[in-house]
């Protein structure tokens, strides 16, 4: 091509660039704002924060201020020697494991080199400036750091189109068709996104199908009511452990993570050995079941589905397990019966579950009395609260891996993200009623009520923890930035059963889904519960594989009673309605 030609072409790119990065930060800032126009999680929210009560440490300001204008001086002068031929030594250089910066331009090419660098020493300065900043409520600090970060991690040169290596060099092999297919892979997403947020497309949607290659165990939907379907699996062994296995899956997402496929099915891995197994299938509400509340999820929810699973299978006990929030929802069920001298729960099973909300992790960034009330008022006028708003909340908690990776991938690429199952999950969204949101957002992360006895009272009956006297499992995962393991640990302060602790590695999903074949992550046990978190896991021994054996072996303990298999819908009064996963798990937004 002739110089005039790739000079006018250049052009036509740069001029697309740029109308298409102004669009995409129009977008962004709105889909970043809550429906009555206040901002959530902008720049503007750090802003408003510094304006709170702060000490400044003048002399760590003025250090911090010093470093960046030295630093901001000597990549000048390094440039300078650059364009005159020399070789010179980065002046700042980023942490081992920023993977934003690999390709070989941000260290060869001085342009590039100049604007990775100018980056990275603006970001010092900043966290330096915050570092400096000393606030009476401890909150506000959390919430100045993660706004601080979520704001420079915004601003890197790697998520615009012509700042960055890897998109030119997309851009000129492509001959710009890339970023013809980013905006159509944009304005797509754009389309599926609600008026409050932005839904980034984070796998390959067409590659998996719930009940084809997701959620496959076979089984029947036996009952069901406006809030819940209830599968009961079918048997893989003529005989099965006396007492069923229930499951009470986090009402914010659907319940097939623990039924991905057959290798990763926490399902079938617990029916090939010999366990009866019934699980809860929540609905993805729409605004018709708005006035459905928390007490409602427990009575529709888990009391619905143990009343059906002792008639089918005779047992007057069942081995409950919760998951995430359906966890917090299961424990508040159990402190519930047992107030009313039910004795149907045999043992708990809490997997990243938080009872004790004083360690929240950054999720808590989010809460507070502005944000509560926008929150509330959002669900007010939909009558739910939008799992996409949700979504895009976790994702941002790890921000340049689940947001920005995938932003700079599907748009300024062009290019369509690879199949994974649990990020097809993951952006398999499910609302939350109105009235279930506001109680449960307020009475944990906000007001921390079930830390409190009788802080919670449903039916005139006050919940208190402590009345959970059954055998409780607690699994946490070490790098879990949903629920905090500390935190998590510190739910075992407020029962009153034989509790064991039990942590694996990875993170909230992974470290959960680790099938006794994989033995991907290893898991610590500790017997004694007595120190706090950090003394826990200096005493813990680490065992090399998966934590499901030692669950099973837990679980069996508290009934090694086998009975002959109960097939789905042979019981007269709950046949058969439709097959596993059922209608509700595939009710999309």
């Amino acid at each position: 091509m002739q110089q005039h030609d790739y000079s006018e072409v250049m052009a036509l790119l740069n001029q697309y660039a740029g109308q298409f990065n102004a669009m995409v930060q129009q977008v962004l800032s709105q889909r970043t704002q809550s429906h009555d126009g206040q901002p959530m999680f902008d720049q503007e929210k750090l802003f408003s924060l510094l304006k709170e009560d702060v000490e400044v440490d003048s002399a760590s300001l003025m250090q911090h201020q010093l470093t960046f204008m030295q630093q901001q001086s000597q990549l000048w002068q390094q440039m300078g020697k650059v364009m005159m031929g020399e070789k010179v030594e980065p002046v700042i250089s980023e942490s081992q494991d920023d993977k934003r910066f690999a390709h070989n331009d941000w260290q060869d090419n001085p342009v590039f080199s100049f604007l990775k660098q100018s980056y990275l020493i603006n970001t010092q300065m900043m966290q330096g400036v915050v570092e400096a900043m000393h606030f009476k409520d401890p909150k506000c600090a959390e919430q100045v750091r993660f706004y601080t970060r979520q704001y420079m991690n915004s601003m890197a040169p790697t998520n615009y189109l012509m700042c960055n290596p890897e998109v030119c060099e997309e851009l000129l092999k492509t001959k710009g068709q890339s970023m013809v297919q980013g905006i159509k892979n944009f304005l797509r997403d754009l389309e599926h996104s609600p008026l409050e947020a932005f839904k980034i497309t984070q796998t390959a949607t067409d590659a998996f199908s719930v009940g084809d290659n997701l959620a496959t165990t076979p089984g029947k939907i036996i009952y069901e009511n406006p809030l819940m379907q209830l599968i009961h699996y079918t048997p893989a062994t003529p005989k099965q452990y006396a007492r069923p296995i229930l499951f009470v899956p986090p009402f914010i997402n659907k319940f097939y993570i623990l039924d991905l496929n057959e290798r990763k099915s926490m399902v079938k891995g617990l029916l090939d050995k010999g366990f009866a197994v019934f699980m809860i299938s929540w609905v993805n509400p729409d605004a018709s079941l708005a006035e459905h509340d928390f007490a409602s999820y427990m009575h529709q929810g888990p009391i619905a589905a143990l009343d059906v699973v002792c008639r089918v299978t005779g047992q007057s006990k069942v081995n409950m397990t919760g998951f995430c929030v359906g966890g917090t929802l299961l424990s508040v069920t159990a402190a519930y019966l047992r107030a009313k001298h039910d004795e149907r729960i045999g043992s708990l099973t809490l997997l990243t579950t938080l009872l004790d909300f004083t360690i929240q992790g950054e999720i808590g960034n989010y809460v507070n009395d502005d944000s509560i009330a926008i929150m509330e008022n959002n669900a007010d006028i939909k009558g739910i609260y939008d799992g996409r708003i949700l979504g895009l909340s976790f994702s941002l908690l790890r921000e340049n891996n689940l947001f920005w990776s995938y932003f700079i991938n599907n748009y300024l690429k062009g290019k369509d993200p690879a199949p994974f199952d649990i990020l097809y999950w993951n952006s398999d969204a499910t609302n939350i009623t109105a009235a279930c949101f506001k109680q449960y957002v307020r009475h944990t992360y906000w007001k921390n009520k079930l830390k409190e006895p009788g802080g919670l009272t449903i039916d005139g009956i006050a919940i208190d923890l402590a009345n959970i006297d059954m055998p409780v499992y607690f699994l946490a995962t070490l790098a879990d930035h949903i629920v905090l393991w500390q935190g998590a640990y510190a739910g075992t302060r407020l029962v009153s059963g034989e509790t064991r602790f039990v942590l694996a590695g990875s993170g909230h999903l992974a470290g959960v889904i680790n099938p006794d074949n994989s033995g991907k992550y290893p898991h610590w046990i500790n017997p004694s519960l007595e120190g706090d978190a950090h003394q826990w896991f200096e005493q813990a021994e680490q065992h090399e594989g998966s934590w499901w054996p030692d669950w099973r072996q837990w679980l069996t303990a508290q009934d090694k009673t086998k009975v002959q298999a109960i097939m789905p819908g042979e019981h007269v009064e709950f046949p058969a309605r439709e097959e596993a996963p059922g209608s509700y798990v595939r009710k999309t937004l």
